[in-house]
């Protein structure tokens, strides 16, 4: 599979980052760094169940391609198609927050976007699971304290899955070497200030619990906080586990592999990384620093020691009370060594992003301009699960996407 494929859930590590608990998540919810706001979720009594809420969306988007095609190719990564149309989203969730026991239920058809990747198809076999995304139970006996278990959210990093929760549609070199939904038991705990929640699970979706995650926040008031974050195998994940499929690929035919252009080094990864929030009026600046590496490991085809760095700025800036807002990135990446972490073994480069936006209630159009500069492009034609391969230095995307949000 593609790795722009693969969906992460950036709305549950910012709402841990801001001290609330795993239980109180929704899928509407979201940092001030989002450009878009989602309505408030739809709320009836469950009967037995106690108060239930619904929320979800759906969205697409056109988009047109130029540069770092090959010389048969005019779009990128070996795609002849520089133009077209993609569904993007169409996802659902149901939730119980509240209470000593509670669950949430995710489900749905989900597709993400790199900057540098081709587009990708939405798909509902990307998980173990098929088309439910997310599905755990917490029990929360007390207000500072929470436990979950099923499958979960990422504890990795700032970006979401699922673009509207995004200040830009297009994602970071950062999101695409991340884990993603696994299969797991989190617990949270929260002493004034300072929020700290760890993973233990399967990691990428492989059916082999050995990878651990944490992340700790500390707020320090309502417009400045900080999340450090890792995570790193215990031990070794084989070729022969599953790991996540996509559109073209089910996650049944979906194997990590073996070698530096297989997934084995991403599931046999150590990861740290840390984020800032910002916060001044309708301005929301968010800075990130991530570095990951896998270590040498012949088992699985790993002969020497690579890493990826990744560096970017988040911002989105709400124009007063009318219904238009920006959100923008820019980034800088490196890879190093034979492993295939982002476009090409030993790609480095720099990208940016702009996202005009329009949202008026439940209806929102947004607008999304990425180019990519890539100042070694390493090793071209290794079309691997980094994110296949790059054949030119730059590569522009334009895009304008449409969606609904309830």
């Amino acid at each position: 599979m593609t790795k722009g494929t693969r969906l992460r859930s950036g709305w549950l590590r910012a709402l841990l980052g801001a001290g609330t608990a795993l239980s109180a998540v929704s899928l509407m919810a979201m940092p001030a760094a989002h450009a878009l706001t989602p309505p408030t979720p739809v709320t009836f009594d469950g009967g037995p169940l106690g108060k239930l809420q619904l929320s979800g969306g759906a969205d697409g988007y056109a988009y047109a391609l130029t540069g770092a095609g090959d010389s048969t190719n005019s779009g990128l990564l070996g795609t002849s198609k520089s133009a077209g149309f993609e569904f993007q989203n169409a996802l659902i969730q149901l939730q119980k927050a509240d209470g000593l026991v509670q669950f949430t239920i995710q489900a749905g058809a989900n597709s993400s976007w790199v900057l540098g990747t081709k587009p990708g198809n939405t798909s509902v076999q990307t998980f173990a699971t098929g088309p439910l995304r997310a599905a755990y139970i917490t029990i929360a006996p007390t207000a500072s304290f929470n436990i979950s278990a099923g499958h979960i959210a990422s504890l990795e990093g700032y970006e979401s899955g699922v673009d509207w929760l995004n200040p830009s549609m297009l994602t970071t070199d950062i999101f695409e070497v991340e884990n993603s939904q696994s299969t797991g038991v989190t617990a949270t705990y929260t002493m004034g200030p300072i929020a700290a929640t760890v993973t233990f699970g399967d990691g990428f979706d492989t059916q082999q619990w050995n990878f651990l995650q944490a992340s700790a926040t500390a707020t320090f008031d309502p417009n400045n906080n900080l999340t450090v974050y890792g995570a790193t195998n215990l031990g070794t994940t084989g070729a022969g586990a599953h790991i996540y499929g996509s559109a073209t690929t089910p996650y049944s035919q979906s194997f990590v592999g073996s070698g530096p252009l297989s997934a084995a080094p991403f599931v046999n990864s150590s990861m740290i990384g840390a984020y800032y929030s910002y916060t001044n009026g309708n301005l929301n600046i968010v800075p990130e620093v991530q570095y990951v590496y896998a270590k040498t490991n012949h088992s699985v085809g790993l002969d020497s020691f690579s890493s990826n760095l990744g560096l970017a700025l988040f911002g989105s800036y709400q124009f007063g009370k009318s219904p238009y807002s920006l959100g923008a990135w820019a980034q800088y990446f490196t890879s190093n060594g034979p492993d295939n972490w982002f476009l090409n073994p030993g790609a480095q480069g720099f990208g940016v992003s702009i996202a005009p936006t329009w949202q008026k209630d439940h209806l929102f159009v947004r607008g999304d301009v990425g180019v990519i500069h890539l100042t070694t492009i390493g090793t071209p034609g290794s079309s691997g699960y980094g994110g296949g391969s790059m054949t030119g230095r730059n590569q522009a995307d334009f895009l304008i996407e449409a969606g609904v949000l309830f």
